[in-house]
């Protein structure tokens, strides 16, 4: 599409340093268009406070305010948890799942307003560019997109600033202070400064560097119990006490913030090729795992868990990478469902100083057998069988043996 035929655009919105130069950005490089600005609720709290007000005095049409809390953490996260899928090891998806959830309903919003085309503000050196656009390729195909990161004359923070400066646009943030950080209800990511130098230690007991709890130093020296409860894979009550998705993980980033629970400082491999640091404070989603994988060895048999642990990377590629609306994820999610229909039960852990350690779990599905596994006497388990199982299980291996010594 020509750039003067652009008329409207819907801005992928939050208040921050780069969607708040957009706005003024797009409206002087292309012909005065509107911008009716959008933003998707996912658990940022106080970063929504007098959102509109700005969006409005910064040359926006209007401003959506879409709460997508419920839908985030039902449709998104639940799916992914249930996978057991962690990026490297490590890295909770806080930010990759929560991009298809807002593209999805920008998407929707720029239809309904007859919009010629979706702009966002991400980087040209970070993975959600990607994210963003796969979804708007996906579910509005013919969309024009518009990424200022990649074409615009600005190359740093500080030239942001800049042109924040001379255009009277308010900021929260300074040149000294600009972390860049996500926040939604599963997570809280650190970026920038003095992270950039992955030699430094992330400074997790100065004030007002951690926001969604305390270190593991400075949690308290009693330890705290928690029991969460599942059903088909899906937690559904903390404590005996049945919760909305949303309450359930603002109840446990409590719990595990006060703990020190969910700290994570990763060097990881993003999507576009280089290598970026970032500290994590993920706390109700590492107590969700945590017992999530607990429930899973009591539940799902030998063969099914040790194959969904082979899946489980994919699943977590796939969502880092932008690939929510594609069949592969579909199928994947196809198949862990099949593997949750008996993830049911309960999980204590007792959470202290950073650590999650198992208290017990049960299951009204357990495959667990006392009976059978027990070091005591028993009247179920021949241990003479062995002997047969080991000769035929180990017969490759003797033949091979055997052979190579008649070889010599």
């Amino acid at each position: 599409m020509d750039k003067k035929d652009i008329k409207k655009v819907v801005l992928a919105y939050s208040g921050g340093l780069d969607t708040s130069i957009i706005i003024p950005w797009l409206k002087e490089n292309y012909n005065n268009c509107e911008v009716i600005a959008v933003s998707g609720d996912v658990g940022q709290g106080t970063e929504l406070d007098g959102l509109e007000e700005k969006a409005l005095k910064t040359g926006a049409s209007k401003l959506y305010v879409e709460d997508l809390r419920q839908e985030f953490v039902e449709d998104y996260i639940w799916p992914t948890l249930k996978a057991g899928a962690v990026y490297e090891g490590e890295y909770l998806l806080g930010t990759a799942f929560a991009r298809p959830s807002i593209a999805k309903r920008i998407c929707e919003i720029a239809k309904a307003e007859g919009a010629d085309a979706i702009c966002h503000g991400c980087t040209g050196k970070g993975n959600d560019q990607v994210r963003f656009e796969l979804t708007i390729k996906a579910l509005a195909p013919e969309m024009e997109i518009i990424a200022p990161w990649r074409i615009w004359d600005i190359k740093s923070r500080d030239e942001e600033i800049d042109y924040a400066e001379a255009h009277d646009i308010p900021l929260k943030i300074n040149r000294e202070t600009n972390y860049s950080k996500d926040k939604n209800l599963w997570h809280l990511s650190h970026e920038g400064l003095d992270l950039e130098d992955p030699a430094n230690e992330p400074q997790y007991n100065k004030e007002g560097f951690l926001e969604l709890g305390v270190s593991p130093e400075q949690a308290p020296d009693k330890p705290t119990y928690v029991t969460i409860s599942f059903e088909k894979g899906i937690p559904v009550a903390v404590d005996g006490k049945k919760m909305s998705a949303v309450e359930i993980v603002e109840t446990l980033n409590k719990l595990g913030g006060e703990n020190g629970i969910g700290l994570a400082d990763i060097v990881e491999n993003r999507l576009v090729g280089m290598k970026s640091r970032g500290v994590y404070e993920t706390p109700g989603g590492a107590i969700l795992y945590k017992a999530h994988s607990v429930l899973e060895t009591i539940c799902v048999d030998r063969d099914t868990m040790h194959y969904k642990e082979l899946i489980a990377p994919k699943f977590a590629e796939l969502v880092y990478y932008g690939k929510w609306f594609t069949p592969l994820r579909e199928a994947l999610s196809a198949f862990v469902d099949k593997t949750q229909e008996n993830v049911t039960g309960d999980v204590k852990l007792k959470l202290y100083k950073g650590n999650m350690i198992n208290a017990g779990v049960t299951s009204p599905h357990s495959l667990y057998s006392e009976e059978f596994a027990t070091f005591d006497a028993d009247n179920v388990y021949n241990q003479k069988d062995a002997d047969g199982f080991i000769n035929l299980f180990g017969l490759p291996i003797k033949v091979k043996a055997l052979l190579e010594k008649k070889d010599n």
